[in-house]
């Protein structure tokens, strides 16, 4: 069989070991396994890296525990706007949804942008009409309702302040799912969801829907899914910079991943991970905080949940 790879992450930052209850720490690894297992048993029975990266997604997107889908944070107005990419490394085709409310999986309404609507990006009452039209699964607010994320949104309530995801005095986590993977054609592909930050405002962006910045894939080169404080990582242009690195200084994956992470996005002042995956196979998990949320299970053997450095 030919080499197959995925990796996961389910958010970076400062996450202290003291801070985590021995429960919490095994629910966090429980939950990235099986969104791990899902994605690889679909590459091992030959669906391609796009089927496998939206499965394990959607199964982070189902946790209460991750900043995405069913864990989404609130936003100022106390709703929950989810965002989140898609790409192909074949074609270099993409598709991606941004300020969706109600969607249970808002993966899935990226592949469906990318392979039925004839557009690569559509947002907010648009991208939910269109995900109506697809048959998506909707879900009305208790589904979104989470007693942490509500309490964490209560701090900050009426304030100009944002938070990222699980923000309390030492602990910041930056809140977004994520996959990349590469099939046994040696196509790769990448997907990233999140919920975004904490009363965020103004109908508020981040880098996890736009293609070059939170999520890319090439098979030239590589597929990368980011998390971090989004907007570093969109005027770094993160995804794309470490395919460019690739495809332009002939660097390699780890080389490019570290450049990017520990010079060029630290530069700026911008904090977080990604994880990414070349064409032969190599898993790249890079950050540059206390610790990241993440997984790989490659067909070399491989497979591993980690949390800290």
């Amino acid at each position: 069989m030919k080499n197959i790879s995925i990796a996961i992450h389910g958010g970076a930052g400062t996450i202290l070991k003291s801070s985590m209850t021995p429960e919490k720490e095994s629910a966090y690894k429980k939950a990235l396994q099986q969104a791990l297992d899902s994605g690889y048993d679909l590459l091992k029975r030959g669906s391609s890296s796009t089927e496998a990266v939206e499965k394990s997604v959607s199964n982070l997107e189902d946790s209460h525990l991750f900043n995405a889908g069913k864990g989404s944070v609130f936003t100022a107005e106390g709703t929950h706007e989810m965002d989140a990419s898609i790409m192909e490394g074949k074609g270099l085709e993409a598709g991606a949804v941004s300020s969706i409310i109600g969607v249970k999986n808002p993966v899935q309404l990226s592949r469906l942008v990318m392979e039925q609507s004839g557009h690569v990006f559509l947002t907010g009452k648009g991208a939910e009409d269109f995900a109506k039209k697809m048959n998506c699964d909707f879900r009305d607010k208790e589904y979104f309702y989470d007693e942490l994320r509500h309490q964490q949104w209560l701090e900050v309530k009426g304030t100009d302040k944002v938070q990222l995801d699980h923000t309390v005095t030492k602990e910041h986590k930056f809140g977004t799912v994520g996959a990349v993977a590469l099939d046994q054609f040696g196509n790769v592909a990448a997907a990233t969801s999140t919920g975004g930050m904490t009363n965020k405002q103004y109908g508020r962006v981040g880098d996890s829907p736009m293609i070059g910045a939170g999520n890319y894939a090439n098979n030239e080169t590589c597929a990368v899914s980011c998390t971090g404080s989004g907007e570093f990582f969109i005027r770094a242009v993160v995804a794309y910079d470490v395919s460019c690195l690739m495809e332009y200084k002939a660097m390699t994956l780890q080389e490019a991943c570290k450049e990017v992470i520990h010079h060029r996005l630290k530069k700026i002042g911008g904090d977080g991970g990604l994880i990414a995956l070349d064409s032969n196979g190599n898993v790249v998990l890079e950050f540059n905080t206390e610790g990241m949320y993440r997984g790989q299970k490659t067909s070399q053997g491989t497979n591993e949940v980690l949390i800290y450095t």
